[in-house]
């Protein structure tokens, strides 16, 4: 059997997505959720301009009846005649994705929960708790400075509801991974959250930023990991315009992967480019360390062939994760299962005819990336 058969009959694990919009999306709010900033393009350009918007053209617009590179306009309106049940329904079943692993914690009000992923998807869902989300719950709900550290992980143990698969920090976007990761001291918590919450009274704004907070988030989350034997995902490298690049380098969190190791928990990076090399060196030194390329593959466009390349130079095939980072758009699901499948295939066909690579062990190693390691780490 071609190499490129037994990777598309795999029901791939989606390790990292997010919820679905359950709405249609006029022309300006589909083009807006073809940017990481969710923003409108500067003024005489549009974002449909981009690699990743050239991919929906040329491979979604057939699902949805149309002549593939049909007119942005054309696209919007087609889907929308659809309807956005249809539209999602099509592209998710068309993915061949068995299991959804969903990040509940990223703007719940504009999406469909994690039941509803699997419901449209027809696979199970299985839901990441995202810690940031469950610290601003408990600022808003009128918490003491004394008490947000209790209250926080008190709150964090009530969302780990049958579904629960791990837990998620959001660290890169916030302080950034280049901080200090000593545990901090119950005074050095209660300060932190004092400041925060005063903040929060002036701005109105409930949004976790301070390092020390950020430092309590993960740790007391790598207690709970340790118990449940979850892993903990991380943002890596590109995603929302808050970021600075050169401080979400993974390498940036090695004192804590080093701190946290013994207690064996697995630990995940996610997005990964520009870093993805990195993220191969760490999983390669690291036991506990595993990382995907997902995002990357879709926003690309029709780069995503080097992408797949150099994640694989060194990576073990046991540390390789398969995810789409879909957000909103069921394109997403479908677009990043068929660049993963394709880049895949074609990286181990070339392995294979080169002699480098046995059939048996290329259907050993897509199967390892697409589905196993994700199953092994979280239970699924």
């Amino acid at each position: 059997m071609p190499i490129s058969d037994f990777i598309d009959g795999l029901p791939l694990v989606d390790h990292h997505c997010h919820g679905l919009f359950p709405v249609d999306l006029d022309d300006e709010r589909l083009a807006d959720s073809l940017s990481e900033a969710f923003a409108p393009a500067p003024p005489g350009t549009s974002h449909w301009d981009k690699p990743v918007a050239l991919s929906l053209r040329r491979w979604c617009a057939p699902l949805l009846d149309l002549e593939p590179f049909c007119a942005p306009a054309d696209y919007a309106e087609r889907r929308r005649a659809i309807g956005a049940a249809e539209v999602n329904r099509r592209f998710l079943a068309a993915s061949g994705i068995g299991t959804y692993v969903v990040d509940s914690g990223n703007r719940p009000e504009e999406l469909c929960g994690v039941a509803e992923v699997g419901a449209i998807g027809g696979a199970p869902a299985r839901e990441i708790v995202r810690m940031e989300s469950v610290a601003e719950r408990v600022a808003e709900g009128g918490v003491s400075a004394a008490g947000f550290a209790q209250a926080f992980e008190a709150a964090l143990r009530e969302s780990l509801g049958d579904e629960v698969v791990g837990l998620k920090s959001i660290l890169a976007y916030r302080a950034t991974l280049r901080i200090d990761y000593a545990k901090p001291g119950d005074a050095e918590v209660e300060a932190a959250a004092g400041r925060w919450l005063a903040e929060i009274e002036q701005t109105g704004q409930v949004r976790l930023t301070d390092p020390v907070l950020e430092r309590h988030l993960i740790w007391t989350g790598a207690n709970i990991a340790r118990e449940h034997g979850f892993p903990i995902q991380f943002h890596i490298g590109i995603g929302d315009p808050d970021i600075e690049l050169h401080r979400v380098d993974p390498s940036h969190l090695t004192p804590w992967i080093k701190a946290v190791e013994p207690w064996g928990f697995p630990i995940t990076l996610l997005h990964c480019y520009p870093f993805h090399r990195e993220a191969g060196l760490m999983s390669e030194n690291f036991p506990c360390v595993y990382f995907d390329v997902g995002f990357a593959l879709n926003w690309v466009g029709p780069s995503y062939q080097r992408i797949m390349d150099e994640a694989l130079e060194l990576v073990p095939f046991t540390k390789q994760l398969f995810s789409t980072d879909a957000f909103g758009l069921g394109e997403l699901y479908y677009l990043g299962a068929l660049r993963f499948r394709t880049a895949l295939a074609r990286a181990l066909g070339r392995w294979v005819e080169e002699g480098e690579c046995s059939g048996a062990d290329a259907e050993r190693i897509a199967s390892l990336i697409g589905v196993e390691n994700a199953r092994r780490i979280y239970k699924v």
